[in-house]
């Protein structure tokens, strides 16, 4: 599980990811059972992107891989993809804009953005993985 030290590391990587884009944003980081760690949410982003940062970092928690294998896993199961969503709450955000955090091969928690396009918000969290030092994948 991620330290909260480590947690807030990921979070300064992001923005500083998001910064270099042009793009605010917010991040969110769960640990591997889904619960929130940490929240930012950058001067300029939307507020309902600290929601979507959550969900789809939840996603990725969930999964263990980054939330875009789940967007792309739904696309042609809408009707099924509504009933995860709804059976979890409304976490379930099979959208791109996540990335699961490992290190040694363990599934730490996951770090998510919104505020740019998807492939934007991947971006960033993915170069906050790699410059905190841990892994998107096991």
């Amino acid at each position: 599980m991620l330290t909260l030290d480590e947690a807030t590391a990921l979070l300064s990587a992001a923005r500083t990811a998001a910064d270099e884009a042009g793009v605010p944003m917010s991040f969110a980081v769960m640990d591997p059972g889904g619960h929130l760690v940490a929240l930012h949410r950058m001067d300029g982003a939307p507020w309902i992107s600290a929601d979507v940062a959550q969900g789809k970092a939840w996603t990725a928690a969930a999964y263990g891989v980054p939330s875009d294998a789940q967007k792309q896993k739904m696309e042609p199961m809408p009707n099924f993809a509504g009933a995860v969503t709804t059976m979890t709450s409304g976490r379930f955000t099979p959208q791109t804009g996540a990335v699961p955090v490992y290190r040694d091969g363990t599934l730490l928690g996951a770090l998510g953005a919104s505020g740019g396009t998807g492939a934007q918000d991947e971006e960033a969290c993915s170069a906050a993985v790699g410059e905190a030092g841990f892994s998107v994948q096991a």
